[in-house]
């Protein structure tokens, strides 16, 4: 086909709302990633609250995100697409104003009634019910919007938004972190995901309902859960891979906080955090087609001991260079593993049940958030009076490390052979999506 006749099957293969929802994906990217590059040292300065907290806080607006994207495709099926993504737009107006509001005057009262920590909580637990549906709307409207000769561009076009969207949020963070202070970052988060509230009242109109989109009722959501958790090899699996997340996460829940404590107080973080998402859009394509012949789970081992070691460029000469070299580094694990971990579930699901085993590939990715919130709070509670705070990276090497020698004997005597031979089978971008 040449590039005009597939130009043109593009221009009339994707219907409105198509256009509508990717769109508003870069601004719910961005909003999300700005204010997750902030919230640590937010947290830390502007707050008061002590290294550990400032971390477990951070952690849980991250894992509960991904925790609550299991139940949001079935919510969404169930009101619609252009109710939920709505819906969500304006619970993340709400939700990113309540975060840059915690220390507000308006809320002193609240303030006196409730302990700050548990006023924290609840308010970064808010942003996770609007993503939590913004994501399966955007995929489903991808699907329903899409004629089957374009939609696995429409995938990739899904893919790009997204990676567009985490590349600019910690660019405007960091921006406007040497302009405004911190707080003003979530209230221009807020502002930019109303903008597309505003958008989707006003041009998104509910998809056909044909498609491959089936849609599943919270009970079935439910029913699903405890069919994956029976799966003992599969839940090992999920708990062993989260090791990766623990570790990967710690550039978003303590590196803030490191550089700005340790290594240079007037850094700026949030564009340091831009290393990673910018390898991953200019790298993606070549690393994969590169690394495609490598079985599926030797990827996921490989990326993961990539993850660790990386940290270790910090860790033997602390500075703002190192950051970002081995945040770059990092994000080469990164793009080694990704798409290769959503083929090695859909190997690992029983026949028929691919689906719904994928829809639960999010976990280690919420208990990676959660978990490492609390473990990197720790680490920077533990050596804040150390002189070699650096040894941080090292313990979180260590971690990465020992996930990677669990990913190397849950392969070797975990798993069923036959059933389960990795092939080098190529998986498209939208599986990372």
């Amino acid at each position: 086909m040449r590039l005009g006749q597939k130009l043109s099957e593009i221009r009339s293969g994707f219907e409105r709302p198509f256009w509508v929802a990717n769109t508003s994906e870069i601004f719910e990217r961005l909003s999300y990633y700005a204010v997750f590059s902030t919230l640590a040292l937010y947290l830390n300065q502007t707050l008061g609250f002590p290294m550990a907290q400032a971390a477990s806080l951070s952690g849980l607006f991250g894992g509960a995100v991904w925790v609550m994207a299991i139940f949001g495709g079935a919510l969404a099926d169930r009101i619609g697409f252009r109710r939920a993504l709505s819906s969500a737009y304006f619970i993340l107006t709400c939700a990113y104003f309540l975060v840059g509001s915690i220390g507000a005057t308006w809320l002193a009262p609240v303030r006196a009634v409730v302990p700050l920590p548990l006023l924290a909580g609840i308010i970064l637990f808010l942003p996770a019910l609007g993503v939590a549906l913004v994501k399966p709307s955007v995929v489903g409207t991808t699907a329903r919007a899409s004629k089957e000769s374009v939609r696995s561009i429409g995938y990739s076009i899904y893919y790009t938004m997204v990676n567009i969207g985490s590349t600019l949020g910690p660019f405007l963070a960091g921006w406007l972190h040497a302009r405004l202070p911190a707080q003003d970052v979530f209230l221009i988060a807020a502002f930019s995901v109303f903008l597309m509230f505003i958008v989707v009242l006003a041009f998104y109109r509910e998809p056909r309902t044909g498609g491959a989109v089936p849609v599943r009722s919270l009970a079935q959501t439910g029913r699903d859960f405890f069919t994956v958790i029976g799966n003992g090899r599969f839940v090992l699996f999920l708990l062993i891979f989260s090791g990766y997340w623990i570790v990967y996460w710690q550039q978003y829940l303590i590196l803030p906080i490191y550089i700005s404590d340790f290594v240079d107080k007037n850094a700026n973080t949030p564009l340091i955090l831009i290393t990673d998402p910018l390898i991953v859009i200019t790298l993606t394509v070549a690393i994969n087609t590169l690394t495609r012949r490598i079985p599926s789970f030797k990827a996921l081992t490989l990326g993961t001991l990539i993850n660790s070691v990386g940290w270790l460029i910090l860790a033997a000469h602390p500075s703002v260079l190192t950051a970002v070299l081995s945040l770059a580094v990092i994000a080469l694990g990164e793009i080694i593993q990704s798409p290769r971990y959503y083929e090695y579930i859909s190997r690992l699901a029983p026949e028929g049940k691919q689906g719904t085993y994928l829809g639960f590939a999010f976990l280690p990715i919420g208990i990676g958030s959660l978990v490492g919130g609390w473990f990197g709070g720790q680490l920077l509670s533990r050596f804040s009076g150390s002189p070699q705070p650096a040894k941080i990276w090292l313990i979180v090497t260590g971690v990465g490390l020992v996930t990677t020698l669990l990913l190397f004997a849950y392969d070797r005597y975990v798993r069923l052979s036959g059933t389960e031979q990795d092939t080098s089978l190529a998986v498209t971008q939208r599986s990372n999506a």
